[in-house]
């Protein structure tokens, strides 16, 4: 894995060492504490780290095979959003990677009922930018510390329905298949709607008449007035 930065900018990746040019862009975004670096970390490492510095921003980078082609994924992890009353606080750093990514993964913790309570505020602010061009993955994380449990599964589930998201609950510390699924099926879906996006552009190239030559075209012009004259001549005779 590759740490690009750690800024309040997104810095692009090129995907310049990644074979087929490929890259896939996720933003991961939701309140303060929820586990988003360590959901981040646990899909592209395998590893889990319990106590992270407050979150700034990172993106990071891996190169893996997804259906036999090698493709770069990117992840931006976000600070953590709040609410203001009913508005929702995102600083610009969250904004800018809403509009950066190809998909977006929003998450809440378990144990925090205000932080499921922020999903469907994000949810609004995603579609504001993308409308229905960007999936958008609901993680429910913290799955193993059922004695503080705050929300139940089928209160998130109900919620990613009326939203029309794919929900996952998952244990960032103990489960990490669960993690690594939630968003490899994300990269898969992705990966699907670029090729989907790169032949749509491709029948669209074809399809475009090529320009005549202006020499062709002369040609023709001067056929049809000898044409003429010689029918105009006969005509006479």
């Amino acid at each position: 894995m590759r740490l690009i930065q750690n800024m309040s900018t997104i810095a692009e990746y090129s995907g310049s060492d990644c074979p087929a040019g490929k890259v896939i862009k996720i933003a991961v975004i939701g309140d303060s504490g929820v586990g988003k670096t360590a959901l981040v970390v646990r899909f592209l490492t395998k590893r889990f780290i319990g106590d992270y510095e407050r979150n700034a921003g990172s993106l990071y980078s891996r190169q893996v095979q997804l259906d036999g082609e090698q493709v770069a994924i990117q992840v931006q992890d976000t600070p953590g959003v709040q609410i203001n009353g009913h508005n929702l606080n995102c600083n610009e750093q969250v904004n800018r990677s809403i509009q950066w990514a190809d998909a977006v993964v929003l998450v809440y913790s378990i144990t925090d009922y205000k932080s499921f309570e922020i999903i469907s505020h994000l949810h609004q602010q995603v579609r504001r930018t993308h409308a229905d061009r960007v999936p958008v993955v609901i993680v429910a994380n913290k799955a193993d510390l059922l004695h503080i449990k705050q929300v139940e599964p089928q209160h998130g589930l109900k919620l990613a329905n009326m939203l029309r998201c794919t929900f996952y609950e998952v244990s960032a510390s103990e489960n990490y298949n669960d993690v690594y699924n939630a968003f490899h099926l994300l990269c898969k879906e992705i990966a699907k709607q670029h090729q989907v996006t790169s032949n749509t552009e491709k029948r669209r190239s074809s399809i475009i008449p090529r320009p005549k030559s202006p020499n062709m075209q002369d040609l023709k012009r001067r056929f049809k007035q000898a044409l003429s004259a010689k029918v105009r001549t006969v005509t006479s005779v």
